[in-house]
C-alpha cells in the first residue's frame, strides 16, 4: 500500500459522522431580464471590449481596423482570411509565439460574469493564451444567465474533444506590489465580436 493510500485509509477510519450530499436540483441562480445587455456590461467591467457586428459587415475589415499594426494574425476559422498563421498547421505551439492577434470562436457567453466558453477547436490551443490580443467571435443568441446554465450547455463536438476554457476579459494580476499588470498570463486585450448565427 502506498503512503497516499495509507493516509486516506486512516482518514476514512476516523470519520465520526457522515453526511449525505446536498440536493443541488433546486438551486435558484441569478437570472436577468436581458442576458445580452448584462453580458456586455460584465465583459466591459472585467476589461474586455464588446462590439456588436451588424449583419453583412466584413469581420476581416473590422479586425484590421481594430488592430492596424498587427503583423501576425492567427486563426483557423474559415471566414478569417487575414490570418498569417493557422494553429492547425503550425509545427508546434512555440510557432505561435509573437502572435499579435488570435481570432477564435466562443461557444457561449455567461451574463453574470462576462465569461465565454471556448472549447478547443484547433490543434494548438496556445493561440488562446499566447496572443497579445484575442478576438472572440460569439453568437449574440448564445448567451446564458449564469454558470449553472453554462455548465449544462457545454458540449464538445470537435476532433479535439475534452478540453475547453472560460475566458473573461484580458489577463491581469495585481499580486506584486498591488500594481495592475495586463497580459501577465495571457492576452493583453480581449475583444468580443457579437454576431448573428448566419453572419
Amino acid at each position: 500500500m502506498s503512503s497516499k493510500e495509507d493516509i486516506l485509509k486512516r482518514y476514512r477510519a476516523n470519520i465520526q459522522q457522515r453526511f449525505d450530499m446536498p440536493d443541488l436540483s433546486d438551486i435558484r441562480a441569478t437570472t436577468y431580464a436581458e442576458p445580452l445587455v448584462q453580458f456586455i456590461k460584465m465583459s466591459e467591467a472585467v476589461g474586455g471590449q464588446v462590439i456588436e457586428v451588424d449583419k453583412g459587415r466584413d469581420v476581416n475589415t473590422l479586425i484590421r481596423q481594430l488592430y492596424p499594426d498587427a503583423q501576425q494574425i492567427a486563426s483557423n476559422l474559415p471566414e478569417i482570411t487575414i490570418a498569417t498563421r493557422n494553429p492547425d498547421t503550425v509545427a508546434s505551439a512555440e510557432a505561435l509565439n509573437g502572435t499579435d492577434v488570435g481570432i477564435i470562436r466562443g461557444q457561449l457567453g455567461v451574463a453574470e460574469n462576462g465569461c465565454i466558453w471556448v472549447p478547443q477547436t484547433m490543434r494548438e490551443k496556445a493561440v488562446c493564451f499566447i496572443s497579445e490580443n484575442l478576438v472572440i467571435l460569439l453568437s449574440r443568441h448564445n448567451i446564458v444567465n449564469n454558470m449553472h446554465e453554462a455548465y449544462r450547455s457545454i458540449r464538445f463536438d470537435s476532433v479535439y474533444d475534452g478540453y475547453g476554457t472560460f475566458i473573461s476579459g484580458p489577463s491581469k494580476t495585481a499580486d506584486i506590489a498591488q500594481v495592475l499588470v495586463m497580459g501577465a498570463q495571457a492576452a493583453r486585450s480581449v475583444t468580443v465580436l457579437l454576431m448573428d448565427d448566419d453572419h
